[in-house]
């Protein structure tokens, strides 16, 4: 039986740059298309990205919709996971985050990033 092949997408950019912080959720909305384990991570400035009605206001011209693409890979069982310190420095509490979403330490981004076949930041 052939192994599942796993992505780990780490994002690090939000609404200053909608572009950069659609991307990696429509490559990760593709891969899962393609029976891939995918993994998000949000880290820096993207953090605000799982702040409950942010995705609302991030849009980039001529590609989907953020907040689909977030609620599509989050429905086929995507891993969203959010950096800890970067929602502590900017002041957002985890009742403030949006429904499936996973706050983590640098030790668990790296044990993912060490079983995946590939690694890409945006």
């Amino acid at each position: 039986m052939a192994e599942t092949e796993k992505m780990v997408y780490i994002v690090t950019h939000a609404g200053e740059d909608p572009e950069r912080a659609t991307f990696p959720f429509m490559l990760a909305t593709a891969a899962q298309a393609m029976e891939v384990e995918v993994v998000v991570a949000l880290q820096g400035v993207s953090v605000f990205l799982a702040k409950k009605g942010y995705l609302e206001h991030v849009v980039a011209a001529g590609l989907p919709a953020l907040k689909d693409l977030v609620n599509s890979y989050l429905e086929s069982g995507g891993k969203l996971l959010i950096c800890t310190p970067c929602v502590r420095d900017r002041n957002i509490e985890e009742s403030d985050l949006i429904e499936g979403c996973e706050l983590i330490a640098a030790a668990r981004l790296n044990q993912e990033i060490l079983s995946a076949n590939a690694t890409l930041v945006y």
